[in-house]
């Protein structure tokens, strides 16, 4: 119809850009209106729905708004989109990735409009005290249903609704939960009270979907392959006859799910913590079944290059300083070397390599389709699939920015430029890892291969979305017969259905779930506003998210990139730990206590968000009350979110010389886990009494935290060695050592001393400490340190560049930009904060 086709004039917006889409105005007016959850089909405009809303936010309301997106590929994306729509100098626009500097966010903050940000970064932020939440009135949740454990998206609705004085949520997902319970936890933890769901049986939406046609290949593997899978099989049966007396499981067969290996790795755990020693032997032989059933299932389902890789990966990693047990053990098994010996041998193809082959030249070349794109989980094979398809057909690869050793990752800038050859049809095929799926406008291709079965509905979803926008898509899945592959195949045939009903059924049953989160929301909110009051930058209470629902938890859905696989926040139900867990790296393929210390990296922006912050001292937006500074190394705990939400006490995140938490002029803390304290006993790059050596020449009142209850219980160790380094801590050292019983006592303790020093006792937080008894050599450093933040590594590069502190200081920016780690804008910094006049 005509009116349809016309374009959407409203304020902010640029005029005619939008296409009148009578759902988009339907949905968009509804969450004007309150903090919503809005479900539409992938490709079908969420983020013009999310865009019309913060567009009459800004004009209606004022502030700015705050976009959320859980990858920077999709972070740009959606900027450049925002600043097409919208009638907003693009300045004013602005993106929050790791790429930016801590400092210079801080100051982009206070003069945007809009700001587009991965959550990892905003929740540094937050917890760095460098932005407030308060003058934000819209905030957007893209891909929402990611808001469940300690996901970023959590602790920042937290804060957002106690902090903003007019907050208005708005959260989006094409698939938004497995059952009514996931969407309602996913609507609790944002504060959501109202929820909208278009599918693609509305007349509104109907005419802009296609017929998408699933069909499934199955390929049957060859006896070679077959031959190094039952070699690896006998291995697994070997280990598990050890842990079945151990009374830990009553089944030896290789094909148990990880839904027994979870339950056995609970009942080793309760062994341990009641310090059986066979707990821990058991815990070593769980992780060496667990790297064993990674090995089968590369084999089975990806292809033999991918298991030579990772057996290569597992060789070094025996070799190397400080290997687990499990690690050497497997590697040197009879029968895991004659595996590595046929997978050597092997020079034949996969049949997966074959089909997918077929599948494009029948696509590109027979129905002369454009574009394709193929999926897998492991970037090994990404690889490996575009060397393989390079011969035939104009192919590119699509993965994440972490770098592996042997698997390379695509910068940021590599990955806008790769899409946009795409779009622009200068190659035809793209073969992707798990970046791709999220709401990335890809345009629509031919076809989507699946080369595995992907049981997460939510992921395949997304996947399929990239088909069928504009004209009939084909989606394949490709099936490796008795394998794995099978039992994910109907897996993901059950959640397929189940999630296609759930949202008929969540449309239908609106009503009762927010009758739901409204009474539960408002519960919330109203808790929010009773721990925040009516001050500025106030904070709401920590998460109470019990951690073992958290798909990044060590219960069995840790993701890693151990094997080069890119990945994605695992499904909290136990099915998904028994596909996900596995599939995406090296998880729960480790000793117990490296495992516990691994987790998904949401395509690696929390990594980038931490390097962003390296060397940066942060100190914008501190408010008066008790300070806590905080080493960035740190968040990967609770404990500095935590702290960030107390009443009276501000939070600021740093990258420290020495120690993690520093409480004031004299007291600094260094944390470890009771096994992180038995490890850096052992570790002989950095030991623990050179850090704490450091931390007392440093402050006057050095604290060592040891955290758990169960110190005596680590590794093989002698207790009375354990008992040895803790005297010489106190005795040697003059370091005062305290026991929490956990992450939530450690935090009442920090927040207890700060308290105690900075209002008791009216001292002063220095992140330098207060003694004066540094070596010349550590005094130089501190006075080159000191200039425009660079900090102590980039110091120590800079004067055994130059020779003295003299030198540094003079050198013209030219030499600066000589030394290594010292780029453009440190040089600039250095000259502009050494020559400029004092004012």
């Amino acid at each position: 119809m005509a009116t349809e086709a016309a374009g959407i004039d409203r304020p902010l917006l640029v005029d005619d850009f939008l296409q009148r889409r009578r759902y988009q105005l339907q949905l968009a007016e509804s969450a004007a209106a309150d903090h919503t959850l809005v479900c539409l089909p992938t490709g079908l405009g969420k983020t013009t729905v999310s865009l019309l809303v913060t567009a009459e936010r800004l004009y209606q309301a004022g502030g700015k708004a705050l976009f959320l997106a859980p990858t920077k590929p999709l972070v740009q994306q959606h900027a450049e989109f925002y600043r097409e729509a919208l009638s907003i100098p693009d300045d004013e626009i602005v993106v929050f990735t790791g790429d930016v500097k801590p400092d210079d966010r801080a100051a982009l903050w206070n003069d945007a409009r809009i700001v587009i940000a991965t959550p990892q970064v905003v929740e540094n932020d937050l917890v760095g005290n460098r932005i407030s939440l308060r003058d934000v009135t819209h905030c957007t949740f893209d891909e929402c249903h990611r808001a469940t454990g300690d996901y970023a998206y959590v602790y920042i609705a937290e804060r957002y609704h106690a902090d903003a004085a007019d907050p208005l949520v708005t959260g989006m997902s094409a698939s938004p939960g497995g059952d009514t319970e996931e969407i309602e936890t996913v609507c609790e933890n944002l504060g959501l009270a109202n929820v909208e769901v278009m599918t693609e049986e509305d007349a509104d939406v109907d005419e802009y979907t296609h017929d998408t046609d699933v069909q499934w290949e199955r390929v049957t593997l060859p006896d070679e392959v077959l031959d190094i899978r039952d070699a690896l099989n006998e291995v697994i049966t070997d280990r598990l006859e050890k842990l079945k007396s151990l009374g830990v499981t009553n089944t030896t067969n290789p094909d148990l799910s990880q839904r027994d290996l979870n339950e056995m790795r609970g009942k080793l755990k309760k062994m341990m913590d009641n310090d059986r020693s066979d707990g821990y032997k058991g815990m070593s032989t769980h992780a060496e079944v667990m790297k064993l059933r990674r090995a089968t299932e590369l084999v089975e389902t990806q292809s033999v290059e991918s298991v030579r890789r990772y057996f290569e990966r597992q060789r070094e990693a025996a070799r190397s300083s400080g290997a687990s047990k499990a690690s050497q053990r497997m590697v040197a098994d009879p029968k895991v070397r004659e595996a590595m010996r046929k997978a050597e041998a092997f020079d034949g193809l996969h049949p997966k390599f074959s089909k997918a082959r077929i599948l494009l030249a029948e696509t590109l070349g027979i129905n002369e389709g454009e574009r394709a794109i193929l999926f897998t989980e492991s970037r090994d094979t990404a690889e490996a699939l575009v060397e393989f398809l390079s011969t035939s057909f104009d192919v590119r690869k699509f993965v994440g920015q972490g770098d592996k050793e042997g698997s390379d990752g695509m910068s940021q800038k590599q990955q806008q430029q790769t899409l946009q050859e795409f779009k622009d049809g200068e190659f035809e095929v793209l073969v992707s890892t798990s970046v791709a799926e999220e709401g990335l406008d890809v345009p629509e291709v031919d076809l989507v291969c699946f080369y595995e079965p992907v049981p997460t509905a939510i992921r395949s979803i997304q996947r399929k979305g990239r088909t069928g926008r504009q004209a009939e898509g084909k989606v394949v899945v490709l099936m490796a017969e008795d394998t794995r592959d099978e039992a994910f195949f109907w897996i993901s045939r059950r959640r397929e259905k189940k999630m296609t009903d759930q949202l008929a059924e969540l449309k239908a049953a609106t009503d009762d779930i927010e009758e739901t989160v409204g009474d539960d929301g408002q519960a919330g909110l109203d808790a929010f506003a009773g721990a925040s009051g009516d001050d500025d930058g106030a904070s709401g209470p920590p998460s109470t998210t019990d951690p073992a629902t958290d798909g990044d938890s060590d219960a069995g859905s840790t993701e890693a990139e151990g094997d080069g696989t890119d990945t994605e926040a695992a499904s909290t139900d136990a099915e998904a730990e028994s596909t996900d867990a596995d599939r995406n790296g090296d998880a729960g393929l480790t000793d117990f206590a490296a495992e516990a210390r691994e987790g998904g990296d949401e395509e690696n922006d929390e990594a980038e968000a931490s390097e962003g912050d390296a060397g940066v001292v942060a100190t914008a937006g501190v408010d008066e009350g008790v300070e806590v500074v905080v080493d960035q190394r740190e968040l990967d705990s609770s404990i500095a979110k935590d702290l960030s939400t107390r009443d009276g006490l501000v939070t600021r995140l740093e990258t420290l010389a020495v120690g993690d938490y520093v409480l004031s002029d004299r007291v600094a803390v260094e944390r470890k886990s009771a096994a992180d304290f038995v490890d850096s006993m052992l570790d002989a790059d950095r030991s623990m009494f050179e850090q704490v050596g450091e931390l007392s020449r440093a402050y006057a009142r050095p604290v060592m935290i040891v955290e758990g209850t169960n110190l005596y219980g680590q590794r093989d160790i002698d207790p009375n060695a354990i008992r040895g380094a803790l005297a010489s801590l106190a005795v040697d050292f003059d370091v005062s050592v305290l026991r929490t019983e956990g992450e939530s006592d450690t935090t009442e303790l920090l927040a207890t001393i700060a308290k105690r020093e900075q209002e008791t006792r009216d001292r002063e937080v220095s992140v330098h400490g207060e003694k004066t008894t540094k070596t010349r050599a550590e005094q130089q450093e501190y006075v080159v340190s000191s200039i425009a933040d660079i900090g102590p590594v980039t110091a120590r590069t800079l004067l055994e560049h130059f020779g003295a502190v003299e030198a540094v200081m003079t050198a013209p920016e030219d030499d600066l930009l000589e030394v290594e780690g010292v780029g453009p804008v440190t040089a600039e910094r250095i000259r502009e904060v050494v020559g400029s006049e004092y004012e």
